[in-house]
């Protein structure tokens, strides 16, 4: 669906402070509160697919009676998090090296200023409202582990198998794959000759990904919540934690200011406090797509020290307190999307590609 919303393409390496305006009228560099108010209520995810659309058709129907951001927020995460064709995100998630799912999630509320997230979370569907929970009903920020888990049993979150058929196919033929030295696969003298189980002819270019969702919102009082929320990087190291639950990197909102989120290589979005990061410069006067750009610029600058040909690929999205979008990432071959839903209905944003790689 191609959207009434869009961008025109950016592939340069370099980010002139024209070349992330959007084509709402709202210009870059203006003070704050000279700005007018676009769209309000407003929902947004980095999900650009059908699951995406089904998120962001749940949330209005909460901001368009007048619930809250938060409320708004924790509905369309939970539809992407139970989709079980998503390998990403939640329920279907791809598995750690072990074969075990451990999702992580954040929640921050720009009215309270109150945050929660929980890391390396095993047998529970949602993170997101487990996030929530944190956020809401503890003087903390971050749980981990049997922590997380024990706290969202004490909420009544039952617990449940997260790893699919599909997810467990494609984690037994990474097994495989890992090195022609090791004993998974067929016997030495069949290899060549013994017909591929399913999950090969299944799952033909599985490759390791990062895989996240964001979701931002602005209800009808202007206030903002956010949620980013994973099954982090696929076959990774047990334990390992990304971006996504850590307030500043994976996510921040701020209700004076707007909200940014994180996906992509986790461990340069931690470095960099990308997200808080892309508040500030909203907070300077930018836009939300040159807030996006600039963090990308940001992060390709660290690396060009050290290594000049590394681009990583990260995605970010960002909204203003005034309804302004923005959407880019670093690499690949399409515009990166968002799905939006407003008072105009349901469109697909097409954001920037900032930096292409060697």
């Amino acid at each position: 669906m191609k959207n009434s919303i869009s961008r025109r393409k950016f592939v340069n390496r370099t980010i002139g402070a024209g070349a992330g305006m959007l084509i709402v009228p709202a210009a870059a560099g203006l003070g704050m509160q000279s700005k007018n108010i676009l769209s309000r209520p407003l929902i947004i995810t980095s999900h650009a697919n059908d699951t995406g659309k089904n998120a962001m058709e749940a949330g209005w129907e909460i901001l368009i009676k007048g619930g809250s951001a938060v409320d708004a927020v924790e509905k369309a995460a939970n539809i992407i998090e139970l989709d079980p064709e998503d390998t990403s995100v939640g329920f279907g998630g791809l598995p750690n090296e072990n074969g075990v799912v451990q999702l992580d999630a954040s929640f921050m509320d720009g009215k309270t200023y109150s945050a929660g997230a929980v890391a390396c979370l095993e047998n529970i569907k949602t993170p997101a409202s487990v996030a929530r929970m944190v956020m809401q009903h503890t003087d903390h920020v971050l749980l981990v582990g049997t922590g997380a888990l024990e706290f969202a049993k004490a909420w009544g979150f039952p617990e449940e198998n997260l790893l699919t058929e599909k997810a467990r196919k494609i984690w037994l033929r990474w097994k495989e794959e890992m090195s022609e030295d090791d004993d998974w696969g067929a016997p030495d003298h069949l290899k060549n000759i013994m017909k591929k189980e399913s999950y090969w002819r299944d799952f033909p270019d599985i490759e390791h990904h990062y895989g996240t969702t964001n979701v931002l919102a602005i209800d009808s009082n202007g206030d903002i919540a956010g949620c980013t929320t994973t099954s982090g990087l696929s076959f990774k190291i047990n334990g390992r934690v990304g971006d996504s639950p850590i307030i500043g990197a994976g996510l921040y909102v701020d209700n004076e200011v707007g909200a940014a989120g994180a996906t992509g290589r986790g461990e340069d979005v931690i470095k960099s406090c990308a997200s808080y990061y892309m508040v500030m410069r909203m907070k300077d006067g930018r836009t939300p797509q040159q807030a996006c750009e600039d963090a990308l610029q940001m992060i390709v600058e660290r690396y060009k020290k050290v290594n000049p040909d590394f681009y990583p690929r990260e995605k970010f999205v960002a909204i203003s307190r005034y309804g302004e979008l923005g959407c880019a990432t670093m690499n690949g071959s399409r515009n990166p999307q968002m799905s939006v839903m407003t008072d105009k209905g349901y469109t697909r944003f097409d954001g920037t590609i900032a930096y292409k790689g060697k």
